[in-house]
């Protein structure tokens, strides 16, 4: 065997038929990871001929443990029980995870793991590979794509981040490889440890942290990550492996017992988020690292690997040709690499942003950190380790009401200046466009009393209005509310007066607002954008740019006249609110209206006092909230809505983000509601779940100042998690309030709540159990 093939006669011999007759495939299979010698031998159990080119020797690799969950081992018992049966037999197994937070350590159980080291995987996989005719070539380069293509049927490409295959079709694949702002190094320690540790440094450098866990009887995998500044800071640029694993062995002596760290040609690197277009190219299809890559703090490297293979396996089988199967593969792999992408790119962020969440007591951080990507949640902890989450919702100030169970999170109060919200929900500000429309009047009618009262019916402590204009030429839509005439003012009044009569504890808040470039377009669902095509008025902005070149209208950069008309329709639409009974105002700084152009440098392009650097692009935004505080009741609060990214290059940056809502709270700003994006047509925003609450987190854990989450929080788990992991004050839901108005009691009814935080209206009390369903 050598530095060439190895044959055959290991863990079993020949190959293994398929479910199905086929005419065999010739298979190159690039690269010698997990993912390539599994899709090697799930390939040539079906009956096919698999070559394997590594570069390197059959015992190289890098890092030293493989963590799988039950999931992954399920997949491979289904596919391959000789390979499941060889890797039971070898995996440490344990139960805990370790927090240690400034020398306290907390314990968090029941997740469930399973390691192997990494080389011994390889040998297992090796063994079967072998066992079923696999050619191995070892210490070989691969033929070039072009020639591999042409020789065989199937090419899978499973050679890596790096992946030379993919590189060699980049125009085709689509490659992005989007770098981390933290630096790691992967090392071991000679002794198990007895759970997953997470521990964390604090530095005269900076913020470090340990992630650990063990892969064999007398062996753990270390691997020590920091943010790249801490790295340089801390002179770590600087030393060889053998000096950084005695550095770090050092830096956590006491989570390593005092012994030795060491390497296995260990450097520290960045992490790199690969993305691609697309996954196959031909007859050759990308696997494994080469199509695409999830940050370590999931554990989910290796895991994606296999069960790419699985994927592809079952695709061969199941399909009539290669075209058909690589189709099938990939569409049935996207949506769950995605979404663990999703959850990885979460984790990441959270390590990046670790020491922003140092401060927070010890117990409520260890909860924040088992739910950073929310692939962890409240209810499955509570399941999980219900001692721990008890605890933590205790800390929280969760009252004991409920018994055993305790009281929901999302179901304790919070107050705002003078006013307490009975629980943490509120209904987000939805544009409806259902005003009169009959010469664009902006009176709410009997459409906002339904819509505003039955939210109001239906349990949320805080229901929003959609964005109230505060003149006739900053609606967006001819269908848009308004509050600059007495008339609209009455019939605000009528909807304020049933919600505290019919619903009494829920308060209304009223969204003020002016479309800026954004107005004079047709009702969302004539056209989204796009311009009125009769009946239209001039727009003002902060600069003279059209929200979409060619389509939109241009509008006129405001002089000195027009910022002083703004501000005084902003005042006095806040007076016709006040007396129409709003319990809070809401300024609406965010979404690319007019107070929003102001903030973004893509949209302010001013050479005067409001434009150039922040604190310029923040004077009018801030003159504006001071004149409507100074006339909103003293004992009410103001919220204000931010978009705290463009999803553009050149906008709004995070920490532009935490400075523009540092300078609304020195203004007497109470919460800052924290949205982002709708600023530029050419947005490419990052959607999935709960997507934009990273930005509330960072805005509250950076100044201490309550914050409103939103952005696809769609489950009572997710915003019970959110709160007890400190990463909201108040949870904003939108579309769930448009699927079920009464989604707030029905959230009270699944976790059995009866408290006050969510009382049922009386005549609907009868209702306050879910109904029985018919046996299945």
């Amino acid at each position: 065997m050598g530095t060439g093939e190895m044959g055959t006669g290991a863990m079993s011999t020949g190959r293994e038929s398929t479910a199905r007759e086929r005419a065999a495939l010739r298979v190159a299979v690039v690269g010698g990871g997990p993912g390539g010698l599994y899709a090697a031998a799930l390939l040539a159990r079906q009956g096919h001929a698999v070559d394997l080119w590594e570069k390197n020797a059959p015992d190289d690799t890098f890092g030293f443990g493989v963590v799988l969950s039950d999931e992954t081992l399920g997949g491979i018992e289904a596919a391959d029980a000789v390979v499941h049966a060889a890797l039971s037999a070898e995996f440490v197994r344990w139960d805990d995870i370790d927090i240690v937070h400034r020398g306290q350590p907390l314990t968090s159980g029941g997740h469930g793991f399973a390691a192997l080291g990494r080389r011994r995987l390889l040998e297992i996989l090796h063994e079967r590979c072998v066992g079923l005719g696999v050619r191995l070539r070892f210490r070989t380069p691969a033929p070039g794509p072009e020639v591999l293509a042409a020789s065989y049927d199937l090419v899978v490409a499973a050679d890596g981040v790096h992946s030379r295959i993919r590189e060699a079709a980049a125009e085709h694949y689509g490659p992005t490889v989007t770098g981390g702002r933290c630096r790691y190094i992967w090392l071991a320690a000679d002794f198990a440890l007895d759970a997953f540790r997470f521990e964390i440094a604090e530095t005269e450098h900076g913020v470090m942290q340990l992630h650990a866990y063990p892969y064999e009887a007398d062996s753990s995998t270390v691997i020590v990550e920091m943010r790249e500044e801490v790295w340089h800071a801390a002179g770590f640029d600087l030393c060889d492996e053998a000096e950084s694993a005695a550095r770090c062995a050092k830096i956590f002596g006491e989570a390593l017992r005092g012994r030795p760290l060491r390497g296995n040609g260990s450097a520290w690197t960045r992490f790199r988020t690969v993305v691609n277009a697309r996954w196959s190219h031909g007859n050759t299809v990308l696997i494994g690292d080469a199509a695409h890559t999830a940050h370590f703090s999931i554990g989910s490297g290796t895991k994606l690997a296999v069960e790419d293979a699985l994927a592809l396996a079952r695709a061969v089988e199941a399909e009539a040709d290669v075209p058909a199967a690589l189709e099938a593969y990939e569409a049935a792999r996207r949506p769950a690499v995605a979404s663990t992408q999703r959850a990885a790119a979460a984790s990441m962020r959270w390590f990046e942003e670790l020491a922003g969440y140092v401060d927070q007591p010890a117990r409520q951080f260890a909860f924040n950190l088992l739910t950073r990507s929310l692939r962890v949640t409240h209810g499955n902890l509570a399941l999980r380790d219900p001692r721990f989450t008890r605890a933590v919702e205790r800390d929280f100030g969760c009252p004991e009401e409920q018994g055993e169970q305790g009281t929901p999170p999302m179901f304790t109060p919070f107050t705002l200046r003078g006013l307490t919200l009975r629980n943490r929900v509120v209904v987000s500000p939805m544009d409806m466009y259902s005003a009169s429309a009959n010469g664009g009047d902006g009176v709410p009618g009997d459409f906002h009393l339904v819509h505003l009262g039955a939210r109001a019916l239906g349990g949320a402590a805080l229901v929003m209005t959609e964005m109230v204009c505060v003149s006739a030429e900053g609606r967006i839509t001819p269908g848009c509310t308004g509050l600059y005439t007495a008339e609209q003012a009455a019939a605000w009044a009528r909807i304020a007066d049933f919600v505290h009569t019919s619903a009494p504890g829920t308060a209304l808040g009223v969204q003020l607002g002016h479309s800026g470039r954004k107005g004079s377009t047709r009702v969302m669902w004539e056209g989204m954008d796009d311009p009125l095509p009769e009946g239209n008025w001039p727009l003002t902005a902060a600069s003279a740019l059209p929200y979409r070149p060619g389509v939109s209208a241009v509008p006129r950069a405001m002089d000195a006249a027009d910022l002083a008309a703004v501000r005084s329709d902003f005042a006095a639409a806040a007076v016709r609110a006040a007396h129409s009974g709003f319990d809070l105002l809401e300024l609406h700084c965010a979404h690319g209206y007019l107070l929003s152009g102001f903030l973004s440098p893509l949209t302010n392009h001013r050479t005067d006092a409001y434009g150039g650097p922040l604190e310029n692009r923040l004077r009018f935004p801030l003159e504006v909230f001071d004149e409507v505080r100074a006339v909103w009741p003293a004992d009410r609060p103001m919220t204000v809505r931010l978009s705290a990214t463009d999803w553009a290059p050149g906008g709004t940056s995070p920490e532009e983000a935490v400075a523009i809502a540092r300078a609304f709270a020195a203004h007497g700003a109470d919460a800052i509601d924290v949205s982002t994006g709708q600023v530029v047509a050419e947005e490419a925003p990052e959607y999935g779940r709960a997507y934009q609450t990273p930005y509330a987190d960072r805005i509250r854990n950076a100044l201490g100042v309550p914050v409103i989450a939103v952005g696809a929080i769609s489950s009572w788990d997710d915003v019970n998690s959110l709160l007890l992991a400190g990463r909201a004050d108040l949870c904003a839901l939108g579309r769930p309030h448009l699927y079920d108005p009464h989604w707030t009691l029905h959230a009270a009814a699944d976790q059995s709540y009866t408290g006050p935080a969510a009382p049922w209206p009386a005549p609907y009390r009868a209702g306050s159990r879910k109904p029985p369903t018919g046996r299945g």
